[in-house]
């Protein structure tokens, strides 16, 4: 890593803030030009913790210091519980502390986005990024692969899959659900292995890819430790940041980058003066550009857990064993190699539906309370997802100082449409248990899913157990109408040199999981500001 910064020098071309998903990939991207000085900082630790490169270790992650280990506020419709969010922080972000699903999403999410946003963010013209990022290590069909094949982030079939997940996947194709033979093609209705963000066995995060060949480079300073509390403004131009314990600001001559997540991001612009400004003056901040939809939008994907006791020794539970310790540190081989969601089903709900609005996540284990709670008894999980919610929430501001979080809101299950939606898919989670694939894996249900019962007691189960997959978006929506926070070239509106690449831009939440189009959004970013400073 280069040092020139701690020794004094605060002056840069590009300062990006937040060194996540998208975060890597922008700073990377930019200090590709060797006329340019970039500076990626991030207020977590170095991603050196044994854990992160260990795939099956993650949850040991959760609630560290390289967790931001936010909690909602209470939320109505699920009887005022608080929900934990864990949010990566550390080099790499949640890249480094997630489960590695790499699932783009479908077609129609993006046209949407194009549709707000202009059609360079179009299925048709964003594939490209994705393929740009890619480095397919499985086999290659004959025809070719939907993947790219020389980018910076390793994606990988399971290496060691359980043999529970194949039974996962007869029985989705019993149920009438195609064995997709890549599911990252445009539609991916069916089921299949995930793919992963590995390689070798190892997580290969964001950071891995992007960061670690970048950061060698002599215009490249990458700063962690350093808490970024506002932008500092030149006019209505954002010239650069403040950081907690720096005497002055760290300067940008071109533009300021924010990439610190759906939650972050909105935070820091508030904090600066950017928002609505009713709450602004209420919470004693002047208001330097009006921006009433900042922190609003929040979406998140919903999940509810369809747990089962299996009367066969054969699952995850146990899989730290010292045996598989050493086969794991040995050969990268073993149970250690898993990212827990081995398998994933696509389906519709309503067969007059366009695209899928359930996800089934199939986990050859007992995943409960975030992997928190051990679990010594043998059992199956099958995680149900909402794909698009109609419910909305809020970041908003609960303090003034940086070091207080922001007040989460998500707003589940406020649109009367989604419990229903939600239950439908529990039913088909529970019908593939039931099925002859998984039947003989099957014993009864294991608390706190109550087992197959009727419509009233499964929606009291859902409101207590459901969590949060992980993937807020939203709270900086681009667009092309002036109400939008950002403009389609991702410009924070009302000010000059800034931008926010990050999920919080997205207009909509994809049909998938959100690090890839996370990763596509700042491989258009990067392109872009490029562009704007030819």
């Amino acid at each position: 890593m280069s040092t020139r910064e701690a020794a004094g020098d605060a002056r840069y071309d590009y300062i990006v803030v937040g060194a996540g998903s998208a975060g890597c990939v922008v700073a990377a991207r930019l200090s590709q030009d060797p006329t340019v000085r970039v500076a990626l900082i991030e207020s977590g630790p170095r991603d050196r913790r044994s854990e992160i490169r260990v795939p099956a270790a993650f949850p040991k992650l959760f609630k560290t210091s390289y967790d931001w280990h936010f909690t909602t506020a209470e939320q109505k419709e699920l009887g005022g519980r608080e929900l934990y969010w864990p949010r990566g922080h550390t080099l790499g972000g949640c890249s480094s502390i997630n489960a590695m699903m790499w699932v783009r999403g479908h077609r129609d999410d993006y046209d949407a986005w194009g549709a707000a946003a202009g059609p360079q963010w179009s299925y048709d013209r964003l594939v490209r990024h994705f393929r740009r990022a890619e480095h397919w290590t499985g086999p290659v069909a004959e025809g070719g692969t939907v993947h790219g094949e020389d980018g910076p982030l390793f994606i990988s079939p399971q290496r060691d899959p359980n043999p529970t997940t194949a039974a996962f996947l007869a029985a989705c194709r019993a149920a009438g659900l195609p064995e997709l033979p890549e599911l990252n093609g445009p539609d991916h209705s069916g089921c299949a292995i995930t793919p992963v963000n590995q390689y070798r066995g190892r997580r290969w995060s964001a950071a891995d890819g992007y960061l670690a060949p970048a950061a060698r480079r002599p215009n490249m300073d990458v700063l962690t430790g350093v808490r970024v509390s506002g932008l500092w403004f030149e006019g209505t131009r954002v010239a650069g940041v403040t950081a907690e314990g720096r005497p002055g600001p760290l300067t940008a001559r071109r533009e300021v980058i924010l990439s610190a997540g759906a939650i972050g991001s909105p935070h820091l612009l508030m904090l600066s003066g950017i928002g609505d400004p009713e709450r602004l003056r209420a919470a004693g901040i002047a208001v330097r550009a009006a921006s009433p939809e900042v922190g609003r939008h929040l979406q998140d994907h919903l999940s509810y857990g369809v747990t089962v006791r299996c009367p066969r020794p054969v699952t995850l539970t146990g899989a730290d064993s010292a045996a598989n310790v050493a086969r794991y540190l040995l050969r990268r081989r073993g149970p250690l190699t898993t990212n827990v969601g081995e398998a994933v089903a696509f389906l519709r709900t309503d067969p007059q539906l366009a695209a899928p609005d359930i996800e089934l996540v199939y986990a050859p284990g007992p995943f409960i309370n975030h992997g928190l709670t051990p679990v010594r008894e043998h059992g199956l999980t099958i995680g149900v997802v909402l794909l698009q919610p109609a419910s909305e929430g809020r970041v908003d501001l609960a303090g003034t100082d940086v070091s207080t979080p922001p007040r989460i809101d998500p707003g589940y299950l406020t649109a009367p449409e989604d419990l229903p939606r939600l239950m439908a898919g529990i039913r088909r989670a529970e019908e593939l248990f039931a099925g002859t694939a998984l039947a003989p894996y099957v014993s009864g249900p294991m608390a706190p899913y109550p087992g197959p019962v009727d419509d009233e007691r499964l929606a009291r189960s859902v409101r207590e157990g459901v969590e949060t997959l992980y993937h807020p978006v939203g709270t900086c929506r681009m667009g092309s109408d002036e109400g939008s926070v950002t403009d389609p070239r991702l410009r924070v509106r009302s000010v000059t040199g800034l931008r926010v690449v990050d999920a919080s831009v997205m207009p909509r939440i994809t049909r998938g999981h959100t690090h890839a189009p996370t990763v596509a959004i700042a491989e258009q970013a990067a392109e872009m500001i490029r562009q704007d400073a030819r």
